[in-house]
């Protein structure tokens, strides 16, 4: 994810509560990872609210966490450390 230019407004109103999806192959530690790079990026954010959900045929997983952000560069950093993450395949 590429952030804006310095001059382009941002769309969303900080803080907000952002809901973003992390996808990846169903693994041992898979969510724990992921709930432990949110927990550094949002230190407020809580675990109990983390959405799970199973493929079809359970080869994948699906984590979606809202997190309360506070501002455009917490949000951009967040997205690009989850996306660098080899465990996972997607971040929406």
């Amino acid at each position: 994810m590429s952030a804006p230019a310095p001059d382009t407004p941002s769309l969303l109103t900080f803080p907000v509560d952002f809901p973003i999806k992390v996808m990846g192959r169903t693994q041992p530690g898979f969510a724990q990872a992921m709930l432990q790079i949110v927990q550094t990026q949002a230190p407020d954010f809580n675990p109990g609210s983390v959405e799970m959900r199973s493929s079809r045929e359970g080869r994948y997983l699906s984590l979606t966490f809202t997190v309360n952000a506070q501002s455009r560069e917490q949000l951009d950093t967040l997205y690009r450390t989850l996306s660098e993450h080899p465990m996972v395949s997607m971040v929406l």
